[in-house]
């Protein structure tokens, strides 16, 4: 059934948005180039700092780092708790808004009901911001946790060399998540110009795209922690 005031293009606007951040998922974290990503170098130093963590006599400078990694997401999931909550905020305040977005120039005239659609789109996509940020929490605790396990008679011992490899697989899977939570961020972002104009949604989606790519797969960053001129 079609919603009021939703036209042709802002239907194609809706699909391109979900195509590119389903599609792009899908490219960055299941393809055979995942393995070519900031997140992919990343994992291999992760494993390294485990195994160097068990021959470390004092293991305090290891849970300093993963608890200033914590303070990271947590930061992030309390910030996405107050933006959920300013936006369902908003919505008892849809006529103000519509009037407010209807003096904006180049601005496509909107019900308030389309709006409050919009909105929606844009309070699901931090809602799963949210869930990866909360569960990134919870993995680097699990990490905390085997770094505590970890035996402090690490030669000859095959137990120990197994134990890191799970803490760093834990390491890395809790960075994957944080990092779709902020993937995630960057899609809200684009939805935030749906409100103005569908084309300026379909470009900011693109030009999101475009973005994290380059900083996943094509940056300075990148080179540098791969040891690439």
């Amino acid at each position: 059934m079609a919603l009021p005031d939703f036209t042709a293009l802002d239907y194609a606007a809706l699909g391109w948005f979900l195509a590119c951040w389903f599609g792009y998922s899908i490219f960055a974290d299941h393809s055979r180039w995942k393995e070519r990503s900031t997140t992919a170098i990343m994992s291999g130093y992760r494993r390294q700092w485990m195994h160097v963590m068990l021959r470390r006599e004092n293991r305090i400078v290891d849970t300093n780092i993963v608890g200033n990694l914590l303070n990271g997401v947590a930061f992030f999931a309390s910030t996405t708790i107050f933006a959920i909550g300013g936006m369902l905020a908003m919505l008892g305040a849809g006529d103000v808004a519509v009037q407010i977005i209807a003096d904006l120039p180049f601005a496509v005239e909107t019900s308030r009901l389309t709006w409050e659609l919009k909105a929606l789109l844009l309070v699901l996509t931090l809602v799963f911001a949210f869930f990866k940020f909360a569960w990134a929490f919870r993995l680097y605790n699990y990490c905390s946790v085997l770094i505590g396990a970890a035996p402090t008679e690490v030669e000859n011992n095959p137990e120990a060399e197994a134990l890191a490899d799970r803490a760093a697989a834990i390491n890395s899977l809790a960075a994957r998540h944080f990092n779709r939570g902020l993937r995630a961020y960057f899609f809200a972002l684009a939805t935030l110009s749906w409100f103005i104009h569908p084309a300026l949604f379909i470009a900011a989606a693109a030009w999101v795209v475009f973005v994290i790519h380059r900083r996943e797969f094509r940056s300075r960053s990148l080179r540098i922690i791969a040891d690439k001129p």
